[in-house]
């Protein structure tokens, strides 16, 4: 019971959160109140055009289209209509076909409802192919089998249809930029998370397989992130089709949503530090040849992941700000190049005051210095703790390169 209560006490919280969040501001919860709401009013509409205006005295089909293609973009409600018009279509004629053949309900449903359910699985179709079979259904189950009703019942599909993509294109058309920037940000976020994990255990006594294990439901979660990050960037190119220029005119929403290549950065930050994670799991096996680097090493190695973590955390802060944050490409040119204001010659841009949380490129540089010096000295005395710590490096090292660090580095 204790568990029952508690669980529903944590539903009950979420709604609160998501009705909150809906009401205070623009975000994922508002846009799928909107969202809502056109699909309410479009079903609406479009039941008042067929019953009150079309004298329909069964307006069904007209409704049930208009709410299902209030879809999350507009060129999905455009792919989705011609989808659901096709397999209506198909189920409507199948029907009426197999009733005209055998003259019996059940068997004509016997006959149709094969070749419907296996026609729903055509990719073509899409989440759209069931409403074949469900349409065979209710024009078995009403009886309206003849030429005129199936005309009629495709007519109000198409009504539907027409009512739900004009809603959904020409009020407050959904589109699903700020997911791409959320996202990234949140990847940036977590990749300067889990190299600060790492750096704080690493210098620890205790380093061994339940820490690298740990290390690795880390990237577990970065690597989900990316994924997520991906979709994102895919709704976010879905949503612009169709739609791009005119919301540039309205400015209804911000159209500066980060480049694909900000995506590509990341992603080889991630890969990166799913190696850099890997690679050290295998020097914490003591079963396997490699051995790791000595403590020395080891404690300028987590420094140096340190101040990368707090680089990727700086600019996941720059990325959730706006065109106002600069990025990595930003950085070579001066300033931001969507800030409204000319980007000055590189090497003339003012410097802003450093953060309290902001990285230390001169202590980044010692470190690795100190690195290679100590790699000299393990290749001298021992190649396999020499190979480790030279593939740890190289790793860090490419970390650095697809930092704002690197950026100010080149």
């Amino acid at each position: 019971m204790n568990r029952a209560t508690e669980a529903i006490g944590r539903e009950l919280r979420a709604v609160g959160a998501t009705v909150r969040n809906a009401v205070s501001g623009s975000g994922r919860e508002r846009d799928l109140l909107v969202q809502s709401f056109k699909a309410s009013a479009a079903a609406l509409l479009a039941w008042a055009v067929a019953r009150l205006w079309l004298d329909d005295p069964m307006a069904l089909m007209a409704p049930w289209a208009a709410l299902v293609l209030v879809q999350a973009t507009v060129y999905g409600s455009l792919l989705r209509a011609a989808q659901q018009c096709v397999a209506i279509c198909a189920g409507t004629l199948l029907a009426s076909g197999a009733q005209a053949l055998t003259g019996d309900e059940l068997a004509a449903m016997a006959v149709c409802l094969p070749p419907l359910m296996l026609l729903a699985q055509w990719s073509r179709f899409g989440d759209q192919g069931g409403y074949a079979a469900t349409t065979a259904v209710f024009t078995l189950a009403t009886g309206t089998v003849g030429a005129e009703a199936v005309g009629h019942r495709v007519g109000q599909a198409v009504l539907g249809a027409a009512i739900g993509v004009a809603v959904n294109a020409l009020v407050l058309p959904p589109v699903h930029l700020r997911d791409v920037r959320d996202n990234l940000a949140g990847l940036a976020r977590e990749a300067g998370a889990v190299l600060r994990q790492v750096a704080e255990e690493l210098p620890d006594a205790e380093w061994d397989d339940a820490a690298a294990s740990r290390w690795s439901r880390a990237t577990d979660r970065l690597e989900r992130r990316l994924e997520g990050l991906r979709s994102a960037r895919g709704w976010s190119d879905e949503s612009l089709r169709l739609t791009a220029n005119r919301l540039r005119r309205l400015r209804r929403v911000p159209m500066d949503v980060p480049s694909a290549e900000e995506d590509e950065r990341w992603a080889r930050v991630t890969g990166q530090v799913v190696a850099l994670t890997r690679a050290l799991s295998v020097a914490a096996d003591a079963g396997r040849s490699p051995l790791p680097p000595d403590r020395a090493a080891l404690h300028r190695y987590a420094g140096m992941l340190e101040v990368l973590g707090l680089a990727c955390e700086a600019e996941s802060r720059r990325l959730a700000s706006g065109p106002a944050g600069a990025t990595r490409s930003d950085l070579r040119e001066g300033g931001p190049r969507d800030g409204g204001r000319p980007a000055e010659p590189a090497g003339e841009a003012p410097e802003a005051p450093p953060e309290p949380s902001e990285p230390s490129e001169e202590r980044l540089s010692e470190l690795h210095s100190a690195l290679r010096e100590n790699l000299r000295e393990h290749a001298a005395q021992d190649p396999s703790r020499a190979a480790v710590l030279g593939a740890l490096l190289l790793h860090a090292e490419n970390v650095w390169a697809d930092t704002s660090l690197g950026a100010r580095r080149e």
